[in-house]
């Protein structure tokens, strides 16, 4: 393929990348946009191996490294569970800062290309930023891939004097670089990048540790960003103008996303950076807080719960992570079809923050096939719980907590949130009394239009289909 040829098909999966973003940005539209970003993908792959850059005697190794790479997302598209989604994303973005790193130092070790003057100094500072980034998305996202899993806890970790310690290895950092650009060796400069990429390293993990359980969506979008500006640095490094203009579209979306995200929570980006929001629940609120409510909460069963249902005519559902925990989508979506075949107008609230990453309500529902016009953002459906006569909570708990709005003492004080509150009825459910990822109370559980659905989503709801039925 001539070099020409090449730039067509970059041109063109540039193209279909910037219309598989347009795509995903509606549930009704995302198939094609995955569809063209998939074929944007093939189409930049198949023109980079056929190339006029890569020889043939290098052939055998992309072959392998292809097949090799193919099969392992093949596996994992096979195993990995919807509710594993936002670890799996984590993961795939620590590749990235993987691949970030290494091309950084394959590129520096490099003398098949020689740079003198400017050149040069624009080419080694290329290296240095792109392994910089590409350290710090790489830990930081195993660090944020261990917090989302379960193998680290979601409880803060914040270091004495800790932005100190952020802001000495920010000057060592621009320190080294100086000593890097200016090595007269390559073995010269290599001291300098590799102390740069164990701080890059160690800040990564530094970051992400400080980050409580309920920042993780904006984390998981932050790190979105983190990856893209990393293939973007790649790009910069290989003369890949697809690369940079690829990694530049995921990174200004990443960022995009953080903000909305930030947003979402009342919080800015510098804040959530700083961490120490969100103790990674499980805790019940301290006695004495300012937001605990006075009053008993009211407990209800299966069958009064489908009694509430089958008599409301119009019922709002606000899904959160105990429901992808429980894997209780299926069964949502059958009482859904139940209700609306009785004529009962059904619909979803979903909170920008709801689950662990961005839209991860949005794709447990899809996945259920619940129908698309029925599922409502936070905005658009707010002012319309006064009029349900059911608001049903399945597994969430900050976003439905009227103490933002009530208390301006706690710590989610001015977050926007679902005001479930509002309905005639309100109905919980939830495993136990523990607080959420911001490890505070919900006075919306002691409140007289509120009950308690204890127990495990999936068992609970399968009780209340078969009432329904019943």
């Amino acid at each position: 393929m001539s070099q020409s040829l090449a730039t067509v098909a970059y041109l063109g999966a540039a193209i279909l990348f910037i219309l598989s973003l347009g795509g995903l940005s509606n549930p009704e539209t995302s198939r094609r946009g995955n569809l063209f970003g998939m074929i944007g993908m093939a189409l930049a792959v198949l023109a980079t191996v056929f190339g006029p850059r890569v020889t043939p005697s290098g052939m055998g190794w992309i072959v392998a490294a292809l097949v090799a790479g193919g099969g392992i997302g093949l596996y994992a598209a096979r195993v990995v569970k919807m509710t594993q989604m936002p670890e799996l994303v984590a993961l795939m973005h620590s590749l990235v800062g993987l691949a970030a790193c290494l091309v950084g130092f394959a590129s520096y070790v490099d003398t098949s290309i020689q740079y003198t003057g400017a050149e040069k100094v624009i080419h080694e500072v290329e290296i240095y930023v792109g392994i910089l980034i590409g350290a710090v998305t790489f830990s930081g996202s195993l660090i944020a891939f261990g917090k989302l899993n379960g193998k680290i806890g979601g409880k803060p970790l914040l270091l004495p004097a800790r932005h100190w310690l952020n802001l000495a290895a920010l000057l060592i950092v621009i320190a080294f670089g100086r000593e890097f650009v200016h090595a007269p060796t390559t073995a010269a400069g290599m001291t300098p990048l590799i102390v740069m990429t164990v701080i890059a390293l160690l800040f990564g993990i530094h970051m992400v540790m400080a980050i409580g359980g309920a920042d993780m969506p904006v984390v998981v979008s932050m790190l979105n960003s983190y990856s893209g500006w990393a293939a973007a640095a790649t790009g910069f490094m290989l003369s890949n103008d697809l690369l940079i203009v690829t990694g530049a579209l995921v990174g200004s979306s990443g960022a995009i996303l953080s903000y909305i995200m930030c947003n979402a929570m009342n919080r800015n980006f510098i804040s959530v950076i700083a961490g120490g929001f969100g103790s990674g629940g499980g805790a019940p609120a301290a006695s004495g807080a300012a937001a605990e409510p006075q009053g008993e909460v009211v407990p209800v069963g299966a069958a009064e719960t489908a009694e509430m249902l089958r008599e409301a005519k119009s019922v709002i559902i606000v899904p959160g992570y105990g429901m992808a925990v429980a894997q209780a989508q299926h069964t949502v979506y059958e009482i859904t079809k139940l209700l609306r075949e009785k004529g009962v107008n059904v619909r979803f609230g979903i909170h920008p923050v709801a689950g662990r990453m961005p839209g991860h309500m949005n794709v447990l529902l899809a996945e259920a096939k619940v129908p698309y016009d029925i599922v409502m953002e936070m905005d658009e459906i707010n002012e319309d719980f006064p009029d349900a006569d059911v608001a049903m909570v399945i597994g969430a708990n900050d976003i439905v907590n009227p103490a933002a709005q009530d208390d301006p003492a706690s710590p989610i004080a001015g977050m926007p949130v679902l005001e479930v509150w509002k309905a005639r009825t309100s109905i919980v459910m939830k495993r136990s009394m523990a607080s959420g990822y911001a490890g505070v109370d919900n006075p919306l559980f002691y409140k007289d239009n509120n009950r308690m659905l204890f127990g495990d989503a999936k068992k609970m709801l399968d009780e209340v289909l078969t009432a329904l039925r019943g």
